[in-house]
């Protein structure tokens, strides 16, 4: 497994809920990394060597706003290229959009905001505007990734980071429990591979504030604030591992099967199988499936 991108997840908490969340964030949600934690990954991911990018999310890593901002810089004098994902709520207008963005002025490699109706009330609201305008004039490249509503059958697949264009809804997270009963539904047994990530060699892959390196959202491969990134990787075997082993034998099918779990009768597409089945099974593989901020609201 050769890891060229770290994805830190820099807090469960959000300003908002989004229906279609992966990680059940909301404002009322637990987990965020200190400084100390940044620089731990950071240092970590140099000392790999193959690591060459750098992502600041959520959760909205904007509500950590002194961590992200120094986390950046560091990042940059790493020597990696660094973007940011937010929902721009910040942007409240153009003047403040320019505040918030002046300290990464000339360090950022790309800013994605989210810009559907998920997260505003058109599909390109008004803070997306701003904060594009604001980005313009600080000469910090923007682009937007917006998430197709259930209904919309022409939207395209999204695989690992979601493109800078409409995708479609991937049902793990807050998406499975609130979203699924609008999609149209398949047979089980045909979801018989994994299409949305890269389960053998990942190249991202994404790290949370207690540390679990997630191969997908959900699906963690090790905690390297216990075990090293180097270690975790160099022990990694994609095909004897309880989860992904079956996913890249056979699909959320094969999970389902191999641990004589028996789904209902349809799902909206193999990321609502896999997620539901790996609810089944968080008892068993609690380590491997965690934190419980992937799987419900932590009160």
């Amino acid at each position: 497994m050769k890891l060229t991108g770290l994805h830190l997840l820099l807090t469960y908490q959000c300003t908002l809920e989004c229906d279609h969340c992966f990680v059940w964030s909301s404002p009322w949600q637990t987990g965020t990394m200190t400084l100390q934690h940044v620089r731990e990954i950071l240092r970590q991911g140099q000392a790999l060597g193959t690591v060459k990018e750098i992502y600041f999310e959520g959760g909205e890593p904007f509500l950590c706003y002194p961590i992200l901002v120094k986390g950046v810089e560091e990042a940059v004098e790493a020597g990696f290229s660094v973007g940011i994902v937010s929902n721009a709520f910040w942007a409240t207008c153009v003047e403040d959009a320019v505040e918030w963005l002046k300290p990464f002025a000339g360090k950022l490699a790309d800013l994605s905001v989210s810009s559907d109706v998920y997260h505003w009330d058109e599909q390109y609201g008004q803070k997306v505007k701003n904060a594009q305008e604001a980005a313009t004039y600080l000469h910090i490249p923007l682009g937007t990734i917006s998430v197709a509503q259930p209904e919309t059958v022409n939207a395209a697949a999204a695989v690992g980071q979601l493109p800078q264009s409409e995708s479609r809804v991937m049902y793990r997270g807050r998406a499975a429990a609130k979203l699924s009963e609008r999609a149209a539904k398949h047979a089980w047994a045909t979801f018989t591979t994994c299409p949305y990530e890269n389960l053998r060699d990942p190249g991202r892959v994404h790290v949370d504030p207690f540390g679990y390196l997630h191969i997908c959202q959900g699906i963690t491969l090790g905690n390297l604030f216990e075990t090293p990134l180097s270690e975790i990787r160099a022990s990694f075997d994609p095909d004897s591992h309880p989860i992904t082993g079956p996913l890249l034998n056979g699909g959320p099918a094969e999970l389902a099967r191999r641990y004589d779990l028996t789904p209902d009768a349809g799902y909206a597409d193999a990321c609502h199988l896999c997620y539901t089945t790996r609810e089944r099974l968080r008892a068993r593989f609690p380590a491997i499936l965690a934190p419980d901020q992937m799987y419900r609201v932590v009160e």
